[in-house]
């Protein structure tokens, strides 16, 4: 393998099982634009400082999806275990698991498949697309 090919070149399999295992668990982070916040308040019909206030939190400076005591995200349905917002959801959540952070090694995605059962199954997603995914953000 050469220095600039990828360990995961050939590919790797992914299918979204909608298990809601990457929307729970221990608490973290999703990053979130204005831009995000107002397509998140659009969809819910509030304004976006109602979405703001009740749904986010800042960290050192920068906003982020707020989660409850046990990890869950604010946006998470406990009972349908499906996303509230999902079809605007934030590019964070759409680009799971191709980020960067699981890319850097097989050993890396491998523990990713601990929490998520659809990492390693399903179709065989191409390194093109995998790239695309992991540049929109850099988790």
């Amino acid at each position: 393998m050469s220095t600039t090919e990828k360990w995961y070149s050939d590919g790797l399999r992914f299918t979204c099982t909608q298990c809601g295992n990457c929307c729970t668990g221990s608490p973290g982070v999703v990053w979130v634009t204005d831009d995000e916040l107002q397509a998140i308040a659009d969809f819910r019909g509030e304004s976006i400082g109602e979405t703001r206030i009740t749904h986010t939190k800042l960290i050192g400076g920068r906003r982020t999806l707020r989660d409850y005591p046990n990890g869950d995200c604010t946006f998470f349905d406990g009972q349908t275990r499906r996303c509230t917002i999902y079809p605007v959801r934030p590019p964070q959540c759409g680009t799971w698991p191709f980020w960067n952070s699981n890319l850097e090694s097989p050993d890396t995605w491998k523990r990713g498949q601990t929490v998520c059962p659809g990492m390693g199954n399903g179709d065989l997603v191409q390194l093109e697309e995998i790239e695309r995914q992991a540049a929109i953000i850099d988790i």
